[in-house]
């Protein structure tokens, strides 16, 4: 979805009233309830704008495709290629008549589809009418179905042309192993290939009931409106109940090592563990560890010591991915192939460091600045928010979390850091992928090179 360029008044205030930390109140108001169906709720009404955004989240992720991986997000995909007795043309036809915008997606936990319509009639109406048949009442043709599998393939074998999602994939594999966290969200192209028809319509029908979903909405509606808006999206969505809880994450028991042969000039370096959750106790306490760290772009201690110090790489970077289920931390830059080992020592000594040493109370003031100086963006339009309401629902956040998010950053100390760094991360064990110059790999990939 493309996010909204005009945010509305409300919006800037609240932006405001967050950077200032001045008010602990002054968030938007954030709504709650369940529809008759089963489905959980959460709007902000937005007068200032006549528009409507709503995000339908599902737990239908990646990390329910069982041994078909990529079925999720091919189910997403062809959500907007037909439904009732509209084809893929007359579905983005009828968006495109209305200024309305459509877009669906997968990832490892999510199958997210959001709109965005004028709130004028009939544009609205028939915008709720195309999503509502959308989500309850895809056909799943066969001749779309084989169109979207071609690209997927193109797709995939385009990834396997770069190191950088050479790399991140096998990081994946090497940190979660047969967990479904584990598993590329696009797939292979053997089950890619192998993925049916029956197999779509089976797994929108165990996993898109009501009751498995969450409705976002913001937009210029008074609270009838939304509820009227939440009932006709889920009325029609099959039988069920929520999806079962994924099975845990299991922490790495000793450190691991890939090196992949790659036809380039540079080597691609990644790194990581199992990391966080979402709503995880020590959430706040990593997010701005991490910013320090690597998070920060040119001023993270990462790019100080590989890039700024040593000219290793042009770019370093780390991050936290939490999930349902913990996920990763990743860590990784780029660099020539004379110096892959050089900048991979100096990118886990920096990180050794950090967990031992933690933050200066400079670095820290500097992040907390930074973060919360950079919020109020985060927060500045609806299409930013109905994604932050689709958040909260789907992860059982505090409906204030957006009222003490500027908060909770000023509370976190650097003893708070140092202590949830050096039990949430262990520097050896860490699973590491190297992909880079010829002969030095246990596996060759990109453009069909040897081993």
């Amino acid at each position: 979805m493309t996010p909204n360029p005009c945010p509305s008044a409300l919006w800037i205030l609240f932006a405001l009233f967050l950077c200032s930390g001045g008010m602990a109140q002054a968030g938007p108001e954030i709504q709650s309830w369940q529809t008759a169906s089963g489905a959980r709720v959460l709007f902000v009404a937005a007068p200032d704008l006549p528009m409507v955004d709503v995000r339908v989240v599902f737990d239908a992720g990646s990390a329910r495709d069982g041994e078909r991986s990529g079925l999720a997000s091919l189910t997403a995909a062809m959500l907007t290629q037909g439904a009732g007795d509209w084809s893929a043309d007359e579905i983005a036809a009828r968006f495109e008549n209305l200024g309305a915008e459509l877009s669906a997606s997968a990832d490892r936990d999510t199958t997210a589809v959001s709109m965005r319509t004028l709130t004028r009639q009939p544009a609205m109406e028939m915008a709720i009418e195309t999503l509502s048949t959308l989500l309850s009442a895809p056909t799943f043709n066969e001749a779309d179905l084989e169109r979207l599998r071609r690209n997927r393939l193109i797709s995939l074998r385009q990834d396997e042309e770069s190191p950088r999602s050479v790399g991140e994939k096998a990081l994946y594999r090497r940190v979660f192993g047969s967990h479904p966290y584990g598993s590329d969200p696009s797939g292979t192209a053997e089950t890619v290939t192998a993925i049916t028809r029956d197999d779509l319509v089976d797994f929108h029908r165990r996993h898109f009931p009501a009751a498995n979903a969450v409705v976002a909405i913001v937009g210029a509606l008074d609270r009838p409106g939304a509820e009227e808006l939440a009932e006709r999206m889920t009325a029609g969505l099959p039988p069920g109940g929520r999806a079962a809880a994924l099975p845990g994450v299991v922490d790495l028991e000793a450190p691991v090592m890939e090196r992949v042969s790659f036809p380039s000039s540079q080597t691609t370096v990644m790194a990581g563990q199992p990391g966080m959750r979402r709503g995880d106790p020590d959430y706040f306490a990593l997010y701005v560890g991490n910013h320090i760290l690597g998070g920060s772009g040119l001023v993270s201690l990462l790019m100080e010591e590989i890039r700024e110090k040593r000219g290793l790489s042009y770019s370093t970077f780390s991050y936290f991915m939490p999930l349902a289920q913990p996920g990763p931390f990743l860590m990784g830059l780029q660099t020539k192939n004379e110096q892959a080992e050089e900048a991979r020592e100096i990118m886990l000594a920096t990180l050794r460091r950090f967990i031992d040493e933690g933050p200066s109370e400079a670095e820290l003031a500097a992040a907390k600045r930074n973060i919360t100086g950079g919020f109020p963006l985060r927060v500045a339009s609806n299409s930013d928010i109905v994604a932050y309401l689709a958040m909260i629902g789907f992860y059982g956040l505090p409906l204030d979390y957006l009222d003490r998010f500027t908060d909770r950053i000023e509370a976190v100390t650097a003893a708070q850091i140092k202590d949830a760094f050096a039990r949430r991360l262990d520097p050896d064990r860490l699973a590491t992928v190297v992909v880079g110059g010829r002969g030095v790999g246990e596996r060759t990939a990109g453009f069909g090179g040897d081993s």
